[in-house]
């Protein structure tokens, strides 16, 4: 691919809706258990996010009971309730929402690299899919946009993204093979 060709396509993804998807590959959510764990930092946009996600995993059939919504301070903190929803039994798959906004200081490449390095690291673990929703922008307008303006919700997409994980979840489960 051209050098052009990247550079339109990272471009396109910038200025796209990326809430918009296809229903029909997201499987029924119906007895899925999930956890979501909401950043209170920049809540203006992070409480947005959990409502995109609440709504689109009832909307795929999750029911309220099988739906748990903790809050942490800010987005660091996520890694930490993430790995313990994981050790809980009855959840299937972890939200993390967050919201880190680039200031003139280093310390939001620490928390984005802390952040994002954990929750990659759980993920490697193989517990639990832990689902990252960590806006990391260079404005407030570019979050906002994110959160349920003009680019959509990325919590809807993290939503979706976690129903289907657990589907795959319950796929290899079920097709695994005994090693001779």
């Amino acid at each position: 691919m051209s050098h052009i060709r990247r550079l339109l396509n990272l471009y396109n993804m910038s200025t796209t809706n990326l809430s918009a998807y296809d229903a029909n590959r997201v499987p029924h959510a119906g007895g899925m258990k999930f956890d979501i764990i909401v950043s209170d930092w920049n809540s203006e946009v992070t409480f947005a996010l959990c409502d995109g996600a609440v709504e689109t995993l009832k909307k795929h059939g999750a029911f309220d009971k099988d739906i748990r919504v903790f809050h942490v301070p800010g987005s660091f903190e996520l890694v930490y309730a993430a790995k313990k929803s994981c050790q809980c039994k009855n959840v299937d798959a972890v939200i993390v929402l967050g919201s880190v906004v680039r200031g003139g200081t280093p310390h939001f490449d620490y928390v984005c690299q802390g952040t994002t390095n954990g929750i990659a690291a759980l993920n490697a673990e193989g517990v639990k899919p832990v689902i990252f929703g960590l806006l990391t922008t260079d404005n407030m307008q570019q979050a906002l946009d994110r959160a349920g303006g003009a680019l959509g919700n990325k919590g809807v997409e993290c939503a979706q993204t976690a129903i289907r994980m657990v589907g795959f979840t319950c796929d290899i489960d079920e097709n695994a093979y005994v090693a001779l």
